[in-house]
Order: structure tokens, then C-alpha cells, then sequence
């Protein structure tokens, strides 16, 4: 359990951060300005990586976990497809948020501010989604880890806080989203959770 823990914490802060990564590096390529602040990515390592990926360290053991063969002593920390998930994940929340941004500065809507949440919000639901490599979260339950349910919800109002509170606009450089920006910024956000829901279902079949 604990070294299926270690995986859980490693898979969720290193596929975060190859999501900024990319989100930033591929930027200038497109022709696009800078899409997160140095401050916002202060924000999203400090709270979004670091609350939801604490809070991982909680998850109880798979039923399964006595029924595994041995593990090598020289198996990497990367094997068994994690290495391959923080890529492709990553990538797929670069473009996510590059997406975000094309679109709402072509709307005339509050681009940064969306890319800064569809980028947190996607996060937080790869932390719910990355709880068991095989089992949905739908079977398993939102309630089976409550310290992670906790802090996604923390997260989450904190993360309104910095778009609705003046004194955390002045800081941050956001601009509160109309309701109509922010459900888009929730919906889009649910891409990477699905597409890594999808993933397990892939796993469970084969």
C-alpha cells in the first residue's frame, strides 16, 4: 500500500507539472502570449499539486493487493506504464489549456483567468481519477478516501477565491469569470479525468 502510494503521489505531481510545462513551452510556438503568471504557477505547485497530492497518501489498499505476484526489487518507480501516463496526460493538459486560451482570446473572453482554472480544475481531476490504475472512481466511490475529497473541495473554493475576491485578483492578476466562462471552464476541465477513465477501462479489459 505504501509503495502503491508513493506511485499515486509521483504520477499525479510530475504529470502536473509536465501539464505547465507544456502549457508554457508550447505557447510561443503557436503564436500565443504567456499563458500562466509566475505567481499563478506558484499557486497551482503550492495548493493544487500540493493538497490533492498529500491527501493521496490516504488511499486504502487495492482488494487485489494480496493476490499480486512479487515485485521486482529493481523495478523502476516508472514501470508498469506510469512513466508513458505522465507524458501523454501532460501533453494532453497542455494542449487542454492552449486550446482554452486560443478559443478565449478569439471570444473576447477572460483568457488567462480560464487557463489558469481550466489548468487547476483538470488537476484536481486527475487526482480523483488516478486513485486505483484499473478501478473507476465511480466504483469505488468518492467517499472511500475522504482526506482527498476534502482537499479537492478545498482546492476548489480556493481556487474560486482567487477569481472572485478582489484582494486576490490584485495578486494573482485574475478577472472574475461570468458564470457562462466558468462552466466552461469546469466542463473542459473534465477532459483529462474521462480520458484517464477511459485509459483504466482499457486496462481492465485487457
Amino acid at each position: 500500500r505504501i509503495f502503491d502510494n508513493i506511485r499515486r503521489f509521483v504520477r499525479y505531481v510530475l504529470t502536473c507539472n509536465s501539464g505547465e510545462i507544456w502549457t508554457i513551452f508550447l505557447a510561443p510556438f503557436l503564436g500565443l502570449p504567456i499563458p500562466l503568471l509566475p505567481i499563478q504557477i506558484l499557486w497551482i505547485n503550492l495548493v493544487t499539486d500540493g493538497l490533492p497530492g498529500l491527501a493521496l497518501a490516504a488511499e486504502p489498499a487495492e482488494p487485489d493487493i494480496m493476490k499480486r505476484p512479487p515485485r521486482s526489487p529493481g523495478e523502476s518507480l516508472f514501470a508498469g506504464g506510469l512513466g508513458v501516463h505522465i507524458i501523454w496526460v501532460g501533453i494532453l493538459m497542455g494542449l487542454l489549456s492552449l486550446g482554452t486560451q486560443i478559443w478565449a482570446i478569439r471570444t473576447g473572453l477572460h483568457w488567462q483567468t480560464m487557463v489558469f482554472t481550466v489548468l487547476c480544475l483538470s488537476q484536481l481531476g486527475h487526482a480523483l481519477a488516478i486513485r486505483s490504475e484499473k478501478r473507476s472512481l465511480f466504483t469505488m466511490g468518492f467517499r472511500s478516501n475522504m482526506p482527498l475529497l476534502y482537499a479537492v473541495l478545498l482546492t476548489i473554493v480556493l481556487q474560486l477565491a482567487t477569481i472572485y475576491l478582489p484582494w486576490f485578483n490584485r495578486i494573482f492578476h485574475t478577472a472574475p469569470l461570468t458564470m457562462n466562462e466558468l462552466a466552461i471552464a469546469f466542463a473542459l476541465s473534465t477532459v483529462v479525468f474521462l480520458a484517464v477513465e477511459v485509459e483504466k477501462l482499457i486496462r481492465r479489459l485487457l
